[in-house]
This record gives C-alpha cells, sequence and structure tokens, in this order.
C-alpha cells in the first residue's frame, strides 16, 4: 500500500517518516513554506534513534499526482478545523479504473477529537479512526521531531463509526514495522473520547503554558470533571485512566537528543506558530456541544474555547495569560453559569 499523509505536519510527518523508514512508499502533502522545504530537502525527522532525512514525493493538492492509485491509503492528519476543506479535494479524486477516492480508497483519521470522522464519513465510503498517542512537535519547515522510545507511538485503530476488517490489520501490520503499536479495535470511538478528555487541557496549556504547578493541575481535573459528566449525560463510553495507563506501561518514554527541544503540545504548536488558528472548536467545543445537547452546563470548557480561539485570532503569545488569572476567570464563569 502507499500511503498518502494529508498534513505532513508533526503527527503526519511523525507518521509518514517512520513508515518511509521502514521501507513503505509515502506520498506528503502540505502546503506554504513547509511545501517548499519538502520538497528541496526532504524531511528530516528527528527521533532518539535519529536523525532522519527522508526525500519523498511531496504534494500540495490531489491535481499532482494524477489518477490515484486502488492501492492508496489516504491519512488525514490536518487539525480538524482544516479537514472539510481536505476532505473536499480529496473525496473528489479520480482513482484508477474509475470512480473517486471518496468511494473507492480508505481515509483514516489521524487527529485529536471525533469530528473529523463524522465529517469525513458523508463524503468517503470507508472511514477508519485513529486514536493518537504520538508526542511530535513541529520544529521549522521541513523538520519534525519524535522524542518517543521505545515506541514512537500508539495509534487505535478501527473503521468508523465501529467494527473492524482486513485493511485496517494491514495497516496495523506496517505500523507495527514502524515502531508504532496498533491495535486493531471494534471501538475506536471509546479510545478517542480518553484522548478527548485529556485533550481538553491543550487551551490551558496554549493559554497559559504548562501546567506545572498546583494551581494549574487542579483546574485541569475541574475541566476534566466537566467532560466526564457530559459523557456520563450523552451515554458515550470511554476507556477508563488505569485502562490506558497499563497499555502505556513505559512503551513511550520522552528521550532528550540534539535539536529536539519538545514544545508544548498540539494547540501551544498552532499559537506558537502564529497559525491564526487553533482547534479548541473541536475540543473543549465538542463537550461544549454535548453539554448543550444533554442538558449539562459547561462554563469551564465554554471559557477555554474562547480564550483559546482568541489568542489564535489575535496572534497573541502562546502561555502569556499567568495561571492565577486563568483561575480568576474560570471561577467568574463557574459562579455566573
Amino acid at each position: 500500500m502507499r500511503y498518502i499523509i494529508i498534513g505532513a505536519g508533526a503527527v503526519g510527518g511523525a507518521i509518514g517518516g517512520r513508515l518511509a523508514g521502514s521501507g513503505h512508499e509515502v506520498v506528503l502533502v502540505a502546503r506554504g513554506a513547509h511545501y517548499e522545504a519538502l520538497r528541496a530537502d526532504g524531511l528530516r525527522f528527528l527521533a532518539p534513534d535519529g536523525p532522519y532525512t527522508y526525500r519523498l514525493p511531496t504534494v500540495d493538492g490531489p491535481e499532482a499526482l494524477g489518477e490515484l492509485r486502488l492501492d492508496d491509503v489516504l491519512v488525514l492528519a490536518v487539525k480538524t478545523q482544516d479537514s472539510e476543506a481536505a476532505l473536499r479535494a480529496w473525496g473528489a479524486a479520480p482513482v484508477t479504473g474509475g470512480g473517486t477516492a471518496a468511494e473507492r480508497l480508505p481515509l483514516l483519521c489521524a487527529q485529536n477529537g471525533v469530528e473529523s470522522q463524522r465529517l469525513a464519513l458523508r463524503r468517503f465510503r470507508r472511514v477508519y479512526g485513529v486514536c493518537v498517542w504520538l508526542p511530535a512537535t513541529f520544529v521549522e519547515p521541513g523538520v519534525v521531531s519524535a522524542p518517543g522510545a521505545p515506541l514512537t507511538g500508539i495509534l487505535h485503530l478501527g473503521r468508523y463509526p465501529h467494527g473492524t476488517d482486513e485493511t485496517a490489520h494491514r495497516i496495523a501490520a506496517d505500523l507495527a514495522r514502524s515502531r508504532f503499536e496498533a491495535p486493531v479495535v471494534p471501538d475506536v470511538t471509546r479510545w478517542q473520547y480518553a484522548k478527548l478528555l485529556g485533550n481538553l487541557a491543550n487551551a490551558i496549556e496554549a493559554v497559559s503554558g504548562p501546567l506545572t504547578g498546583d494551581e494549574g493541575r487542579v483546574l485541569q481535573k475541574r475541566v476534566r470533571a466537566e467532560g466526564e459528566a457530559v459523557l456520563a449525560a450523552a451515554g458515550i463510553a470511554y476507556a477508563g485512566e488505569e485502562e490506558q495507563r497499563t497499555l502505556r506501561a513505559d512503551k513511550i518514554r520522552f528521550e532528550s537528543f540534539d535539536g529536539a527541544e519538545r514544545g508544548g503540545g498540539s494547540s501551544w504548536q498552532s499559537l506558537d506558530r502564529g497559525t491564526g488558528t487553533i482547534e479548541a472548536d473541536y475540543l473543549n467545543g465538542e463537550i461544549a456541544l454535548l453539554g448543550r445537547l444533554h442538558g449539562v452546563p459547561t462554563p469551564l470548557n465554554d471559557l477555554l474555547q474562547r480564550l483559546a480561539n482568541t489568542f489564535a485570532r489575535e496572534r497573541r503569545k502562546a502561555g502569556s495569560m499567568p495561571v492565577p488569572e486563568l483561575v480568576r476567570l474560570a471561577d467568574e464563569a463557574v459562579a455566573t453559569g
């Protein structure tokens, strides 16, 4: 199979780099300065066992590839706010022998949150969810780092909305040969909602920096508890924290290495790069949406969604709001309902 990585940033670049390193055929899809750097110098992939440089075919859209192949696997790794445009472009791409990618090819959603696979299922017949546990950083155009060892990441995958099939097992086998653990599960959303609860803190980190103090950690627990209450009201199952810890054990340790100082998580990186957008609408905003649907107040997640979007829109510096100020705003939000 050929893997087409739509969004070769931190997560997409790490998956694409590792697949290429184990001998699989990979095409990278990028835009702007990252596209230019990948075309000129290849993908520089920094890892504890690296560094590596992979000179891979790189395109900025499906037109550059012509007809897609029947053995192509599309891996959607853009931020969710960019999913709709990517799905529209790639879904209509022609496939050898007739039909379109949306009709004939598998699409993996390797992203935070749960919304992209819903969007994908409107167009694509074969959608696979991926729960992404993969610490990675977009260092600069053309350069991605992943400090995890001995595994680079753990990627649960399965058909969306549920089930497994031969394609999922073939993809998992390729990932397993590429320094990932890739359990194939019939209930991938159960793992994705567990990851969503953890990702609710992304906005805290983006706005106020790493959660190293007690105040920040207490706020994180409050935000998570609000999310858990919403999922309970919605009747949505998720993997528990102990189950997650047992699965991960010490399979992914952060190892330092030259040139790969790790920044914050995905939302922090969006602010740090000044992209002008952030994924909070699909993380904290998912909890806000479910809360409104099921009658559960979500003042903390509402606040974080609003603040993260303001920081992104105004291109404010990542981590620039003091934690005590954020806690004060959180207390006010809860008090006023």
